[in-house]
């Protein structure tokens, strides 16, 4: 039996039987706005919060003291967690813009050379006992690389090392706003990251008339039965709550 972390995104679990699989890599997927980061903080959070299991968030894009200013709209105080070793935020975002960091935990190379990136996420993972981890985003990992064959073998290497790290973790990447309508849907930005994960979703607007609905699809998620139908969700003061389309489970 596959051993489960359960996610805390209100209605996924039951569509994944009961969680993501213990020590896997999660690829989260979609365009600006529709809910990537709160999708992954609910679910550390929840790690911390009702399964005790500390969580690191890296970012990449976000300046930490913002994440911490949106998340209290949630009721989520990661600053208190911090304060209890249970949860920490590493800052990459300073070090991608070249600018200094009052972080503790700040990435101190301005190349983001990925061997120094990981062994500096991993400290602080050691450090707190993290059971989960979150980076957030490639794209932004990637963007002082050279080109897209450099990103990609960045990309490899971040996987290999998730996949031993013991964690369950997710990482983000972010894509262009995209329809059915369209055709063929993309699930990643370098046309890579949906291989080496264990599990996709694909977060997306859906436009119904003059109105849109944010939407979760999942993908792929190795060793477990899914959804294949494509679920509207929102974004409440409780964080995301998918709704189960009538048909699965």
């Amino acid at each position: 039996m596959v051993e489960r972390a359960t996610t805390g995104i209100h209605g996924l679990d039951d569509l994944i039987e009961g969680g993501f699989p213990r020590n896997r890599t999660i690829l989260v997927s979609g365009a600006c706005g529709t809910g990537k980061s709160i999708f992954s903080m609910q679910y550390l959070f929840h790690g911390i919060t009702q399964c005790n299991e500390p969580g690191v968030f890296v970012t990449f894009d976000e300046a930490p003291d913002n994440i911490r200013s949106d998340m209290l709209r949630f009721g989520w105080n990661l600053q208190e967690l911090e304060a209890h070793n249970l949860f920490a935020m590493v800052d990459g975002a300073s070090a991608r813009a070249g600018t200094p960091s009052t972080e503790q935990n700040a990435l101190q190379t301005h190349q983001l050379d990925i061997n120094r990136v990981l062994t500096e996420v991993l400290t602080v993972c050691r450090r707190i006992g993290a059971k989960r981890l979150v980076i957030d985003s490639i794209p932004a990992l990637g963007f002082q690389l050279d080109n897209e064959n450099e990103i990609r073998k960045t990309i490899l290497r971040l996987s290999q090392v998730l996949n031993k790290s013991g964690m369950t973790s997710i990482i983000t990447t972010e894509l262009p706003e995209q329809t059915t309508g369209q055709g063929r849907l993309t699930f990643s930005k370098y046309g890579v990251e949906e291989y080496i994960a264990d599990g996709v979703l694909l977060l997306n607007f859906l436009s119904l008339g003059e109105k849109s609905t944010r939407t979760a699809y999942i993908r792929k998620m190795r060793g477990t039965k899914h959804s294949l139908e494509t679920h509207p969700f929102d974004i409440t003061e409780n964080g995301i709550i998918i709704k189960k389309i009538a048909g699965f489970g």
